[in-house]
């Protein structure tokens, strides 16, 4: 008679059976650098609760400069996922929307009080809003081509970089007086208003994306300095840099308007190229 319960163990000569199919590490290196920026972010966030201002922002940098990393792996290793989009996205609320606005808390904004918390509670808003736009923006069938040049209002994190200024004024020594805080809140505003804008910025994504072959060592060069007056000039870098970056949204702007001007008669004349026949055809008399 065979036995009705039978073991639960199955026997030990069966070859055990995968669950799941293996994962190639290429797949996962981009999520692990988006990883990486999220702990950064939530570093930035407990340096600025202990003081240690200069750290927190030295996580950020080094957060945005992952940011623009990972996507540019996903595109080289071919491994770009809908699931790593909305990892990036998550990640970056986190580095370019939370934890610049707690660090400019613990900065001064928090001598505001009520205003302060308020000022930090916009930049948050806005930032989780330009983020989800970005996300929608990006199933847009109808976005001309010359349109993947530029970002619509400010990307998050250029955003965090560029807010964090009056920090980076007062570490070169401008003194932090109650006025001054006054028209650093005033300004974060105005940062938080240029991320939900609709004024085209200059992405950047497809700079770098081909170096000549006279120009690589250069590029190396240029590389290593950057870091190296990063490291021993911070504030100066990224004050100037923040500087230049406003100062390059109005010529984003004209860029842009320029280019939609010359689409626009070439859009129509395509337009009419392609529907002129189907209205011939439909003309009555017409030999078929």
């Amino acid at each position: 008679m065979t036995n009705i319960f039978a073991p639960f163990e199955p026997e030990r000569d069966e070859p055990r059976r995968r669950r799941f199919k293996p994962i190639p590490v290429r797949v996962l290196l981009p999520n692990m650098v988006t990883l990486l920026s999220l702990c950064l972010g939530l570093t930035a966030i407990r340096m600025a609760m202990e003081g240690r201002l200069e750290l927190a922002i030295g996580a950020i940098v080094l957060a945005a400069v992952l940011d623009g990393l990972d996507g540019r792996i996903a595109r080289l290793l071919q491994t770009s996922s809908r699931f790593g989009a909305e990892l990036d996205s998550l990640a970056d609320f986190l580095c370019f929307g939370v934890a610049p606005g707690i660090i400019l808390y613990h900065w001064g904004l928090g001598d505001l009080k009520n205003i302060g918390w308020i000022t930090v509670l916009v930049f948050a808003m806005c930032s989780a809003l330009r983020l989800a736009r970005f996300n929608v923006m990006l199933e847009d069938p109808n976005r001309p081509v010359f349109a993947g040049n530029f970002f619509v209002g400010v990307p998050a994190p250029a955003a965090a970089l560029v807010v964090m200024l009056p920090a980076y004024l007062h570490f070169l020594g401008l003194p932090q007086t109650v006025v001054g805080i006054v028209i650093a809140a005033i300004y974060v505003i105005g940062i938080s208003l240029l991320m939900v804008s609709r004024i085209p910025t200059w992405s950047g994504k497809k700079v770098g994306a081909r170096v000549p072959r006279e120009w690589v060592l250069p590029v190396f060069v240029l590389v290593v300095l950057f870091t190296a007056i990063l490291i021993s000039y911070p504030w100066e870098l990224l004050s100037v840099g923040s500087v230049l970056y406003l100062a390059a949204i109005p010529a984003a702007y004209v860029h842009y308007k320029r280019l939609e001007r010359a689409h626009i008669p070439a859009a129509a004349a395509a337009t009419v190229h392609h529907i002129q026949p189907d209205e011939e055809e439909q003309r009555p008399g017409r030999l078929n």
